[in-house]
């Protein structure tokens, strides 16, 4: 259920049974009204709220802005192999000269040398360098991956991702997220 939404829709923060992010990129949000009716479906326990409430005529809440599931859903060990995981994998750069622009991916080896669309074959590349490439071995192009493609963990892309903070943060969701942040004494 996580979804695109804007701050000012009053997203919620939605944790895990241990109080960890389902995810961080995408930080795993879900729109006030999917927090409310997984509250009343007794699925999750409000963490923290927002000021502002929703009412009908006889109940009034306040919204969640940061919820915990009740039942602790265990993460998978290896993500889906997706054009958005493999960016994240790569940290959103092109892996011969790595710009940020115009991204698209690349067989190292070409399919039609026989190279599987796979983790451990594919890599994120700019168009001008994926063009420059081609159908070529990375020998005979002479372009060589900045890191050996691999299958990442879902622990990799949390690392990768927390590189990458949403523009939003709501102030009660910073407890829960670990951003690489300098700590008060």
């Amino acid at each position: 259920m996580t979804v695109a939404v804007s701050p000012d829709g009053l997203p919620a923060l939605v944790l895990n049974a241990d109080y960890r992010p389902l995810s961080y990129y995408p930080l795993s949000l879900w729109s006030w009204q999917d927090a409310i009716k997984a509250v009343f479906l007794d699925r999750v326990n409000i963490v923290a709220e927002y000021e502002h409430a929703v009412s009908s005529p006889t109940f009034s809440m306040k919204l969640p802005s940061v919820v915990s599931l009740k039942a602790y859903v265990k993460p998978s060990r290896h993500p889906a192999f997706t054009r958005f995981n493999v960016f994240l994998r790569d940290r959103f750069q092109c892996q011969y000269c790595g710009t940020p622009e115009d991204l698209t991916f690349d067989h190292v080896v070409p399919r039609h040398r026989g190279g599987a669309t796979t983790w451990e074959n594919v890599v994120a590349a700019c168009s001008p360098c994926n063009l420059r490439k081609g159908g070529m071995m990375p020998a005979h192009a002479k372009m060589w991956p900045l890191q050996k493609p691999f299958q990442p963990t879902v622990h990799d892309l949390h690392n990768n991702g927390r590189l990458f903070p949403p523009n939003h943060l709501h102030e009660s969701w910073m407890d829960y997220l670990y951003w690489d942040v300098e700590l008060e004494p």
